[in-house]
Protein backbone atom coordinates (compact mmCIF):
# COMPACT_ATOMS: atom_id res chain seq x y z
CA UNK A 1 0.00 0.00 0.00
CA UNK A 2 1.22 3.48 -0.85
CA UNK A 3 0.74 4.79 2.70
CA UNK A 4 3.13 2.19 4.02
CA UNK A 5 5.75 3.01 1.43
CA UNK A 6 5.52 6.56 2.68
CA UNK A 7 6.36 5.41 6.18
CA UNK A 8 9.31 3.35 4.97
CA UNK A 9 10.78 6.21 2.99
CA UNK A 10 10.00 8.70 5.72
CA UNK A 11 11.89 6.68 8.33
CA UNK A 12 15.02 6.66 6.15
CA UNK A 13 15.04 10.07 4.54
CA UNK A 14 12.15 12.06 6.01
CA UNK A 15 11.37 13.18 2.50
CA UNK A 16 8.39 15.50 2.35
CA UNK A 17 6.03 14.22 -0.31
CA UNK A 18 3.58 17.07 -0.27
CA UNK A 19 4.02 18.99 -3.51
CA UNK A 20 2.40 22.38 -2.96
CA UNK A 21 3.86 24.41 -0.17
CA UNK A 22 6.57 22.40 1.63
CA UNK A 23 10.17 21.72 0.60
CA UNK A 24 12.18 20.48 3.62
CA UNK A 25 15.80 19.44 3.51
CA UNK A 26 16.29 15.71 3.01
CA UNK A 27 18.38 14.63 5.98
CA UNK A 28 18.85 11.28 7.71
CA UNK A 29 18.15 12.56 11.21
CA UNK A 30 15.80 15.52 10.97
CA UNK A 31 15.50 17.74 14.00
CA UNK A 32 12.30 18.09 15.97
CA UNK A 33 11.79 21.66 14.70
CA UNK A 34 12.09 20.57 11.06
CA UNK A 35 9.63 17.73 11.62
CA UNK A 36 7.29 20.14 13.41
CA UNK A 37 7.39 22.56 10.50
CA UNK A 38 6.46 19.84 8.04
CA UNK A 39 3.71 18.37 10.22
CA UNK A 40 2.01 21.69 10.99
CA UNK A 41 2.21 22.82 7.38
CA UNK A 42 0.65 19.63 6.11
CA UNK A 43 -2.18 19.76 8.62
CA UNK A 44 -3.16 23.19 7.31
CA UNK A 45 -2.85 22.16 3.68
CA UNK A 46 -4.94 19.06 4.33
CA UNK A 47 -7.75 21.20 5.71
CA UNK A 48 -7.76 22.83 2.26
CA UNK A 49 -7.44 19.52 0.42
CA UNK A 50 -10.44 18.00 2.16
CA UNK A 51 -12.57 21.14 2.05
CA UNK A 52 -11.93 21.32 -1.69
CA UNK A 53 -13.84 18.02 -1.90
CA UNK A 54 -16.58 18.65 0.65
CA UNK A 55 -17.42 22.28 -0.19
CA UNK A 56 -19.62 21.19 -3.09
CA UNK A 57 -21.41 18.62 -0.90
CA UNK A 58 -22.38 21.28 1.62
CA UNK A 59 -23.00 23.75 -1.21
CA UNK A 60 -20.50 26.43 -0.36
CA UNK A 61 -19.09 26.14 -3.87
CA UNK A 62 -20.48 24.94 -7.20
CA UNK A 63 -18.96 23.90 -10.49
CA UNK A 64 -19.68 26.32 -13.37
CA UNK A 65 -20.23 23.35 -15.70
CA UNK A 66 -23.54 21.47 -15.59
CA UNK A 67 -23.53 17.89 -14.25
CA UNK A 68 -19.95 18.14 -12.97
CA UNK A 69 -18.95 15.00 -11.07
CA UNK A 70 -18.12 16.68 -7.75
CA UNK A 71 -21.39 18.58 -7.74
CA UNK A 72 -23.66 15.70 -8.66
CA UNK A 73 -22.49 12.91 -6.35
CA UNK A 74 -20.68 10.86 -8.96
CA UNK A 75 -17.79 8.63 -7.93
CA UNK A 76 -14.58 10.67 -8.07
CA UNK A 77 -11.06 9.37 -7.51
CA UNK A 78 -9.53 11.18 -4.54
CA UNK A 79 -6.25 9.25 -4.47
CA UNK A 80 -4.25 12.47 -4.19
CA UNK A 81 -6.09 13.56 -1.04
CA UNK A 82 -5.83 10.09 0.51
CA UNK A 83 -2.08 10.06 -0.13
CA UNK A 84 -1.60 13.57 1.22
CA UNK A 85 -3.36 12.64 4.46
CA UNK A 86 -1.26 9.52 4.96
CA UNK A 87 1.94 11.36 4.01
CA UNK A 88 1.11 13.87 6.73
CA UNK A 89 0.45 11.16 9.31
CA UNK A 90 3.68 9.35 8.39
CA UNK A 91 5.68 12.54 8.96
CA UNK A 92 3.81 13.21 12.19
CA UNK A 93 4.50 9.66 13.36
CA UNK A 94 8.21 10.39 12.82
CA UNK A 95 7.81 13.58 14.86
CA UNK A 96 6.20 11.63 17.69
CA UNK A 97 8.82 8.86 17.64
CA UNK A 98 11.67 11.36 17.74
CA UNK A 99 9.96 13.40 20.45
CA UNK A 100 9.53 10.35 22.65
CA UNK A 101 13.18 9.42 22.15
CA UNK A 102 14.25 12.90 23.18
CA UNK A 103 11.81 13.14 26.07
CA UNK A 104 9.91 16.20 24.87
CA UNK A 105 6.34 16.17 26.16
CA UNK A 106 5.47 19.28 24.13
CA UNK A 107 6.42 17.74 20.79
CA UNK A 108 4.72 14.46 21.71
CA UNK A 109 1.54 16.34 22.58
CA UNK A 110 1.49 18.31 19.34
CA UNK A 111 2.17 15.16 17.32
CA UNK A 112 -0.83 13.47 18.93
CA UNK A 113 -3.07 16.45 18.16
CA UNK A 114 -2.02 16.46 14.50
CA UNK A 115 -2.40 12.69 14.16
CA UNK A 116 -5.91 12.93 15.59
CA UNK A 117 -6.77 15.76 13.22
CA UNK A 118 -5.54 14.03 10.06
CA UNK A 119 -7.10 10.71 11.01
CA UNK A 120 -10.44 12.42 11.58
CA UNK A 121 -10.26 13.86 8.06
CA UNK A 122 -9.65 10.37 6.66
CA UNK A 123 -12.37 8.55 8.55
CA UNK A 124 -14.95 11.32 8.05
CA UNK A 125 -14.48 11.06 4.28
CA UNK A 126 -14.19 7.30 3.76
CA UNK A 127 -15.24 5.59 6.98
CA UNK A 128 -13.10 2.54 7.76
CA UNK A 129 -9.41 3.14 7.06
CA UNK A 130 -5.97 1.83 8.08
CA UNK A 131 -4.33 3.27 11.15
CA UNK A 132 -3.02 0.66 13.57
CA UNK A 133 -1.22 -1.15 10.71
CA UNK A 134 -0.73 1.83 8.43
CA UNK A 135 2.79 2.68 9.59
CA UNK A 136 3.97 -0.87 10.20
CA UNK A 137 6.92 -1.32 7.84
CA UNK A 138 6.56 -5.10 7.86
CA UNK A 139 3.44 -5.03 5.71
CA UNK A 140 2.45 -3.29 2.50
CA UNK A 141 -1.19 -4.30 2.86
CA UNK A 142 -2.40 -3.05 6.25
CA UNK A 143 -5.76 -4.05 7.63
CA UNK A 144 -8.55 -1.53 7.88
CA UNK A 145 -9.78 -0.29 11.23
CA UNK A 146 -13.49 0.33 11.58
CA UNK A 147 -14.88 3.84 11.88
CA UNK A 148 -15.58 3.24 15.57
CA UNK A 149 -12.04 2.00 16.15
CA UNK A 150 -10.59 5.05 14.44
CA UNK A 151 -12.70 7.32 16.62
CA UNK A 152 -11.42 5.49 19.69
CA UNK A 153 -7.89 6.18 18.41
CA UNK A 154 -8.71 9.85 17.84
CA UNK A 155 -10.03 10.25 21.37
CA UNK A 156 -7.09 8.36 22.85
CA UNK A 157 -4.60 10.50 20.94
CA UNK A 158 -6.30 13.66 22.17
CA UNK A 159 -6.42 12.40 25.76
CA UNK A 160 -2.71 11.61 25.57
CA UNK A 161 -2.05 15.02 24.04
CA UNK A 162 -3.85 16.70 26.91
CA UNK A 163 -1.68 14.85 29.42
CA UNK A 164 1.56 15.72 27.62
CA UNK A 165 0.67 19.34 26.88
CA UNK A 166 -0.38 19.91 30.49
CA UNK A 167 3.24 19.33 31.51
CA UNK A 168 5.38 22.43 31.87
CA UNK A 169 8.79 20.78 32.27
CA UNK A 170 9.49 19.53 28.73
CA UNK A 171 13.18 18.87 28.07
CA UNK A 172 12.77 20.51 24.67
CA UNK A 173 10.29 23.30 24.19
CA UNK A 174 8.39 23.84 20.94
CA UNK A 175 10.35 25.94 18.46
CA UNK A 176 8.28 29.04 17.82
CA UNK A 177 9.49 29.62 14.28
CA UNK A 178 8.90 26.00 13.28
CA UNK A 179 5.38 25.76 14.68
CA UNK A 180 3.29 27.08 11.80
CA UNK A 181 0.00 26.89 13.69
CA UNK A 182 0.50 28.18 17.23
CA UNK A 183 4.00 29.67 17.11
CA UNK A 184 5.38 27.39 19.84
CA UNK A 185 2.65 28.26 22.36
CA UNK A 186 2.13 25.11 24.44
CA UNK A 187 -0.97 26.52 26.17
CA UNK A 188 -2.69 27.12 22.84
CA UNK A 189 -1.91 23.58 21.71
CA UNK A 190 -3.47 22.31 24.94
CA UNK A 191 -6.60 24.34 24.17
CA UNK A 192 -6.62 22.94 20.63
CA UNK A 193 -6.48 19.39 21.99
CA UNK A 194 -9.54 20.16 24.09
CA UNK A 195 -11.21 21.89 21.11
CA UNK A 196 -10.79 18.84 18.88
CA UNK A 197 -11.95 16.64 21.77
CA UNK A 198 -15.15 18.67 22.07
CA UNK A 199 -15.67 18.44 18.31
CA UNK A 200 -15.19 14.65 18.32
CA UNK A 201 -17.50 14.15 21.29
CA UNK A 202 -20.18 16.33 19.72
CA UNK A 203 -19.96 14.57 16.36
CA UNK A 204 -21.62 11.48 17.84
CA UNK A 205 -24.78 13.47 18.66
CA UNK A 206 -26.97 10.82 16.99
CA UNK A 207 -25.58 7.96 19.09
CA UNK A 208 -26.99 6.74 22.39
CA UNK A 209 -23.55 7.31 23.94
CA UNK A 210 -23.63 11.05 23.22
CA UNK A 211 -22.97 12.97 26.43
CA UNK A 212 -23.40 16.77 26.20
CA UNK A 213 -21.82 17.17 29.64
CA UNK A 214 -18.57 15.69 28.35
CA UNK A 215 -18.66 18.08 25.40
CA UNK A 216 -19.14 21.06 27.68
CA UNK A 217 -16.37 19.88 30.00
CA UNK A 218 -13.92 19.81 27.11
CA UNK A 219 -15.09 23.21 25.94
CA UNK A 220 -14.43 24.67 29.38
CA UNK A 221 -10.73 24.04 28.79
CA UNK A 222 -10.59 25.15 25.16
CA UNK A 223 -10.61 28.48 23.34
CA UNK A 224 -11.61 31.74 24.97
CA UNK A 225 -11.30 34.07 21.96
CA UNK A 226 -10.46 34.25 18.27
CA UNK A 227 -6.82 34.64 19.26
CA UNK A 228 -6.74 30.94 20.11
CA UNK A 229 -7.85 29.74 16.65
CA UNK A 230 -5.75 26.99 15.06
CA UNK A 231 -4.72 28.16 11.60
CA UNK A 232 -1.71 27.66 9.34
CA UNK A 233 -0.57 30.77 7.48
CA UNK A 234 2.90 29.99 6.15
CA UNK A 235 2.92 29.61 2.37
CA UNK A 236 5.45 29.52 -0.40
CA UNK A 237 3.24 31.87 -2.42
CA UNK A 238 -0.16 32.50 -0.80
CA UNK A 239 -3.16 30.96 0.92
CA UNK A 240 -4.52 28.16 -1.28
CA UNK A 241 -8.00 29.70 -1.43
CA UNK A 242 -6.42 32.96 -2.58
CA UNK A 243 -4.86 31.02 -5.43
CA UNK A 244 -8.33 29.76 -6.36
CA UNK A 245 -9.61 33.34 -6.28
CA UNK A 246 -6.68 34.64 -8.32
CA UNK A 247 -7.14 31.92 -10.91
CA UNK A 248 -10.81 32.80 -11.17
CA UNK A 249 -9.95 36.43 -11.76
CA UNK A 250 -7.65 35.22 -14.53
CA UNK A 251 -10.56 33.27 -16.02
CA UNK A 252 -9.36 29.84 -14.92
CA UNK A 253 -12.87 29.69 -13.52
CA UNK A 254 -12.73 27.85 -10.23
CA UNK A 255 -14.22 28.73 -6.87
CA UNK A 256 -17.75 29.77 -7.83
CA UNK A 257 -20.00 30.10 -4.79
CA UNK A 258 -23.18 28.08 -4.52
CA UNK A 259 -26.63 29.58 -4.74
CA UNK A 260 -27.33 27.88 -1.41
CA UNK A 261 -24.63 29.87 0.40
CA UNK A 262 -25.36 33.14 -1.38
CA UNK A 263 -29.11 32.95 -0.77
CA UNK A 264 -28.40 31.99 2.83
CA UNK A 265 -26.60 35.32 3.21
CA UNK A 266 -28.30 37.76 0.82
CA UNK A 267 -31.72 37.68 2.46
CA UNK A 268 -33.40 35.37 -0.03
CA UNK A 269 -33.69 32.32 2.21
CA UNK A 270 -34.10 33.81 5.66
CA UNK A 271 -35.31 37.33 4.96
CA UNK A 272 -32.27 38.82 6.71
CA UNK A 273 -29.32 40.34 4.87
CA UNK A 274 -26.12 39.07 6.46
CA UNK A 275 -23.28 41.64 6.27
CA UNK A 276 -20.73 38.83 6.19
CA UNK A 277 -21.53 38.31 2.52
CA UNK A 278 -19.49 41.38 1.53
CA UNK A 279 -16.57 39.99 3.52
CA UNK A 280 -16.78 36.62 1.78
CA UNK A 281 -17.22 37.59 -1.85
CA UNK A 282 -17.20 40.56 -4.20
CA UNK A 283 -20.41 41.87 -5.80
CA UNK A 284 -21.11 40.65 -9.30
CA UNK A 285 -19.99 42.72 -12.26
CA UNK A 286 -22.17 42.57 -15.34
CA UNK A 287 -21.38 45.16 -18.02
CA UNK A 288 -24.22 47.48 -19.02
CA UNK A 289 -26.58 46.03 -16.43
CA UNK A 290 -26.30 47.93 -13.14
CA UNK A 291 -29.59 46.42 -11.94
CA UNK A 292 -28.20 42.88 -12.00
CA UNK A 293 -28.21 41.31 -8.50
CA UNK A 294 -25.11 42.12 -6.50
CA UNK A 295 -25.03 38.66 -4.98
CA UNK A 296 -26.10 35.60 -6.92
CA UNK A 297 -24.80 32.05 -6.67
CA UNK A 298 -24.27 29.15 -9.02
CA UNK A 299 -26.75 26.28 -8.78
CA UNK A 300 -25.00 23.03 -7.90
CA UNK A 301 -25.24 20.64 -10.82
CA UNK A 302 -26.79 23.18 -13.16
CA UNK A 303 -23.70 25.21 -13.98
CA UNK A 304 -23.16 28.91 -14.39
CA UNK A 305 -26.00 30.82 -16.01
CA UNK A 306 -23.69 32.37 -18.59
CA UNK A 307 -22.23 29.08 -19.77
CA UNK A 308 -23.05 29.36 -22.62
CA UNK A 309 -22.93 31.92 -24.20
CA UNK A 310 -20.30 33.79 -22.18
CA UNK A 311 -18.19 30.80 -21.13
CA UNK A 312 -18.00 32.23 -17.59
CA UNK A 313 -15.92 35.22 -18.66
CA UNK A 314 -18.57 37.60 -17.31
CA UNK A 315 -18.53 37.79 -13.52
CA UNK A 316 -22.30 37.39 -13.31
CA UNK A 317 -22.17 35.10 -10.26
CA UNK A 318 -20.17 35.21 -7.05
CA UNK A 319 -16.94 33.40 -6.36
CA UNK A 320 -14.26 33.08 -3.71
CA UNK A 321 -12.62 36.45 -3.24
CA UNK A 322 -9.00 37.30 -2.55
CA UNK A 323 -10.23 40.48 -0.86
CA UNK A 324 -11.89 38.45 1.90
CA UNK A 325 -10.13 38.19 5.30
CA UNK A 326 -11.00 34.49 5.10
CA UNK A 327 -9.36 33.82 1.72
CA UNK A 328 -6.76 36.55 1.26
CA UNK A 329 -3.18 35.74 0.32
CA UNK A 330 -2.05 35.79 3.96
CA UNK A 331 -5.18 34.40 5.64
CA UNK A 332 -4.61 31.22 7.67
CA UNK A 333 -6.01 27.86 6.64
CA UNK A 334 -8.21 27.20 9.67
CA UNK A 335 -8.43 23.85 11.43
CA UNK A 336 -10.77 24.82 14.26
CA UNK A 337 -12.01 28.18 15.54
CA UNK A 338 -13.43 29.80 18.64
CA UNK A 339 -16.61 30.64 16.72
CA UNK A 340 -17.17 26.97 15.84
CA UNK A 341 -16.69 25.99 19.47
CA UNK A 342 -19.32 28.48 20.62
CA UNK A 343 -21.84 26.82 18.33
CA UNK A 344 -20.82 23.40 19.66
CA UNK A 345 -21.43 24.82 23.13
CA UNK A 346 -24.82 26.16 22.10
CA UNK A 347 -25.84 22.77 20.74
CA UNK A 348 -24.56 20.81 23.73
CA UNK A 349 -26.14 23.15 26.31
CA UNK A 350 -29.48 23.70 24.54
CA UNK A 351 -31.47 21.01 26.37
CA UNK A 352 -30.20 21.68 29.88
CA UNK A 353 -29.11 25.31 30.00
CA UNK A 354 -30.91 27.45 27.40
CA UNK A 355 -29.36 30.66 28.70
CA UNK A 356 -25.83 29.33 28.27
CA UNK A 357 -26.78 28.00 24.85
CA UNK A 358 -28.20 31.33 23.75
CA UNK A 359 -25.22 33.32 24.97
CA UNK A 360 -22.89 30.91 23.17
CA UNK A 361 -24.98 31.18 19.97
CA UNK A 362 -24.70 34.99 20.00
CA UNK A 363 -20.99 34.80 20.87
CA UNK A 364 -20.38 32.46 17.95
CA UNK A 365 -22.00 34.88 15.52
CA UNK A 366 -20.08 37.79 16.96
CA UNK A 367 -16.75 35.97 16.90
CA UNK A 368 -17.21 34.96 13.28
CA UNK A 369 -18.14 38.51 12.31
CA UNK A 370 -15.06 39.82 14.07
CA UNK A 371 -12.92 37.27 12.24
CA UNK A 372 -14.38 38.47 8.95
CA UNK A 373 -13.86 42.12 9.99
CA UNK A 374 -17.52 43.06 9.74
CA UNK A 375 -17.96 46.72 10.80
CA UNK A 376 -19.17 47.10 14.38
CA UNK A 377 -22.36 48.88 13.40
CA UNK A 378 -23.31 46.14 10.93
CA UNK A 379 -22.52 43.46 13.47
CA UNK A 380 -24.69 45.13 16.11
CA UNK A 381 -27.59 45.56 13.69
CA UNK A 382 -27.50 41.90 12.67
CA UNK A 383 -27.32 40.66 16.25
CA UNK A 384 -30.26 42.91 17.18
CA UNK A 385 -32.48 41.71 14.35
CA UNK A 386 -35.52 39.90 15.83
CA UNK A 387 -34.89 36.94 13.52
CA UNK A 388 -31.47 36.52 15.17
CA UNK A 389 -32.08 37.86 18.68
CA UNK A 390 -34.82 35.33 19.46
CA UNK A 391 -34.13 34.99 23.18
CA UNK A 392 -33.06 31.92 25.12
CA UNK A 393 -36.56 30.44 25.24
CA UNK A 394 -36.89 30.47 21.45
CA UNK A 395 -33.43 29.25 20.44
CA UNK A 396 -33.60 26.09 18.34
CA UNK A 397 -31.08 23.64 17.00
CA UNK A 398 -32.05 24.78 13.50
CA UNK A 399 -30.95 28.35 14.32
CA UNK A 400 -27.67 27.11 15.77
CA UNK A 401 -26.91 25.04 12.67
CA UNK A 402 -27.99 27.91 10.40
CA UNK A 403 -25.43 30.25 11.93
CA UNK A 404 -22.74 27.61 12.27
CA UNK A 405 -23.08 26.97 8.53
CA UNK A 406 -21.71 30.47 7.90
CA UNK A 407 -19.02 30.25 10.59
CA UNK A 408 -17.55 27.04 9.13
CA UNK A 409 -17.35 28.40 5.59
CA UNK A 410 -14.64 26.45 3.68
CA UNK A 411 -13.93 24.18 6.66
CA UNK A 412 -14.14 20.37 6.27
CA UNK A 413 -16.19 20.17 9.47
CA UNK A 414 -19.14 21.76 7.65
CA UNK A 415 -19.89 18.50 5.83
CA UNK A 416 -19.93 16.61 9.12
CA UNK A 417 -22.46 19.11 10.44
CA UNK A 418 -24.57 18.86 7.29
CA UNK A 419 -24.76 15.10 7.71
CA UNK A 420 -25.51 15.32 11.44
CA UNK A 421 -28.22 17.84 10.57
CA UNK A 422 -29.53 15.57 7.80
CA UNK A 423 -29.01 18.48 5.40
CA UNK A 424 -32.01 20.20 7.00
CA UNK A 425 -30.98 23.75 6.17
CA UNK A 426 -33.81 25.83 4.81
CA UNK A 427 -34.26 25.43 1.03
CA UNK A 428 -31.35 23.00 0.84
CA UNK A 429 -32.06 20.71 -2.11
CA UNK A 430 -30.29 18.01 -4.06
CA UNK A 431 -28.03 19.36 -6.80
CA UNK A 432 -29.46 19.44 -10.30
CA UNK A 433 -28.71 16.24 -12.26
CA UNK A 434 -27.75 14.40 -9.06
CA UNK A 435 -26.56 10.82 -9.49
CA UNK A 436 -28.17 9.89 -6.15
CA UNK A 437 -31.76 10.21 -4.99
CA UNK A 438 -30.62 11.36 -1.53
CA UNK A 439 -27.79 13.46 -0.15
CA UNK A 440 -24.22 12.19 -0.26
CA UNK A 441 -22.88 10.69 2.99
CA UNK A 442 -19.38 9.41 2.11
CA UNK A 443 -16.87 9.24 -0.74
CA UNK A 444 -15.63 6.18 -2.62
CA UNK A 445 -12.30 4.58 -1.77
CA UNK A 446 -9.58 5.90 -4.11
CA UNK A 447 -8.33 3.84 -7.01
CA UNK A 448 -4.76 4.06 -5.76
CA UNK A 449 -5.78 2.25 -2.61
CA UNK A 450 -7.95 -0.39 -4.26
CA UNK A 451 -5.07 -1.17 -6.62
CA UNK A 452 -2.42 -1.55 -3.92
CA UNK A 453 -4.44 -2.88 -1.00
CA UNK A 454 -7.60 -4.18 -2.62
CA UNK A 455 -7.86 -7.29 -0.47
CA UNK A 456 -8.38 -5.12 2.61
CA UNK A 457 -10.45 -2.30 1.16
CA UNK A 458 -14.05 -2.68 2.38
CA UNK A 459 -16.70 -3.60 -0.15
CA UNK A 460 -17.92 -0.42 -1.79
CA UNK A 461 -21.26 0.85 -0.57
CA UNK A 462 -23.51 3.52 -2.11
CA UNK A 463 -22.34 7.07 -1.51
CA UNK A 464 -25.68 7.65 0.21
CA UNK A 465 -24.77 5.17 2.99
CA UNK A 466 -24.38 6.84 6.39
CA UNK A 467 -21.16 6.66 8.39
CA UNK A 468 -21.47 5.08 11.85
CA UNK A 469 -21.75 8.41 13.69
CA UNK A 470 -24.34 9.60 11.15
CA UNK A 471 -26.97 7.10 12.34
CA UNK A 472 -28.47 6.08 15.71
Amino acid sequence: MFTILISVFSLHSCKDYFDQNVNPNQVSNPSLPSLLSTATSKAGINSFNVASITNNFVQYTANPVASAAGDTYQIVDYTGTWDALYFAMADTKDLKTSAIAQGSSEYVGVANVLLAYNLSLVTDLWGAAPYTDAFNTSTLTPKYDTEEENYDVINTLLDEAIVELSKTNATLKLAATSDLIHGGDRAKWLKTAYALKARALNKISKKATYNPADVLAALNNSYTSNADDAGMASFVLRNNWATVARNNASLTLGGWLSEQLIDHLNGTTYGVFDPRISKITDPTSVPNNPSYPAYIGTVNGAGNRSNPPNNNTVKDENYISESSPWTSATAPLLLVTYAELKFIEAEAALATDPTRAYNAYLAGIGANMDKLQVPTVDKAAYLANPAIAVGAANLTKALIFKEKYVATYLNPEAWNDARRNNYQYKDFTLPANAALTSFIRRVAYPSGETTKNGANVPAEVPLSTNLWWDKP
